[in-house]
């Protein structure tokens, strides 16, 4: 029992960095009817800054929460210009264009900047500094819970929280789910689509940023090619949940995490990367629309 119970406890931590960045594909998705593959790379970029920014302001000399909230932000800049970039230059122009345009752009934008990453940063894994030390908190019997365990969870739950009410309760939540739902009439509204949609890309791209160092406390090796499986596993999660829905994106993360999880532990962990394409399968066979998604009815 004390075994499933550290399981679990893994799961969720592992679940809760992808939702963070399912929210990011499931956010863009919902605007512009984009799968953004270029979103994992945006994701990896966010490691990088965070590593050589902490690098840079000597954070790894003062490990503690300051320099961990340093790297943050760090992370979040630098993933927030990178996607307005993107948006800006590689998705704007090609917006009234057929969908199989768009979505070959993004898979080019995604390949860009992972060759980009290789020739910038080198191929070669790094290791991601220590901005905050791990110890255990408390422990009950063989559970133990760690300081990164309960950063992990309590850092993506204010993250999730805040983007809730933001979408809810403010002026632009309610413009951005007004552009989602049409664009024309958001702008005979007076909305600025522009403006909403580069919102929508800093947001997503800030939540990709924050997974970065998340997962760069937890699993302290960074490439230019990481974001490439966690990527794949969160645009299931964000499928799993129902893409375009935020509530989805966060139940199909943190199931995501638990079932991966499970499978390294009762099953083998040859098959943990072959869950996500698994259950991909399964979800567009059974329900297309995901867990919370909506059916929609198209003309043709």
């Amino acid at each position: 029992m004390e075994e499933l119970v550290q399981h679990i406890i893994n799961g969720l931590n592992l679940g809760a960095i992808y939702a963070l960045i399912a929210l990011g594909y499931t956010m863009v998705y919902g605007v512009l009817q984009l799968i953004n593959f270029a979103h994992s790379e945006v994701y990896m970029v966010g490691a990088f800054a965070a590593y050589y920014g902490a690098l840079r302001f000597n954070l790894v000399e003062h490990p503690g929460w300051s320099s961990f909230f340093v790297t943050l932000v760090i992370a979040m800049v630098a993933c927030s210009i990178l996607g307005l970039c993107i948006e800006r230059f590689a998705y704007r122009p090609m917006r009234n264009a057929p969908r199989i345009n768009n979505l070959i752009t993004a898979i080019g934008v995604s390949l860009f900047l992972q060759f980009s990453g290789q020739l910038v940063f080198g191929a070669d894994p790094k290791v991601f500094p220590e901005v905050l030390h791990d110890s255990v908190l408390f422990s009950f019997g063989e559970i133990q819970i760690r300081i990164f365990d309960v950063t992990i969870l309590g850092v993506a739950l204010v993250a999730m929280g805040f983007l809730n009410y933001f979408i809810h309760k403010t002026k632009t939540g309610m413009a951005i789910r007004a552009v989602s739902f049409s664009f024309r009439s958001a702008t005979l509204m007076g909305i600025n689509v522009n403006a909403i949609i580069m919102i929508t890309f800093v947001l997503g791209s800030s939540l990709a940023g924050i997974g970065a160092v998340l997962v760069g406390l937890k699993y302290p090796k960074i490439d230019p090619l990481m974001g490439m499986l966690i990527g794949l596993k969160a645009f299931v999660a964000a499928v799993l949940g129902g893409i375009g829905n935020l509530t989805g994106a966060v139940v199909g993360g943190l199931m995501m995490g638990l079932l991966e999880e499970m499978v390294v532990a009762y099953i083998s962990s040859t098959y943990r990367d072959a869950l996500a394409f698994g259950l991909l399968i399964f979800i567009l066979l059974v329900k297309p629309s995901g867990l919370f998604g909506q059916t929609r009815v198209e003309k043709v």
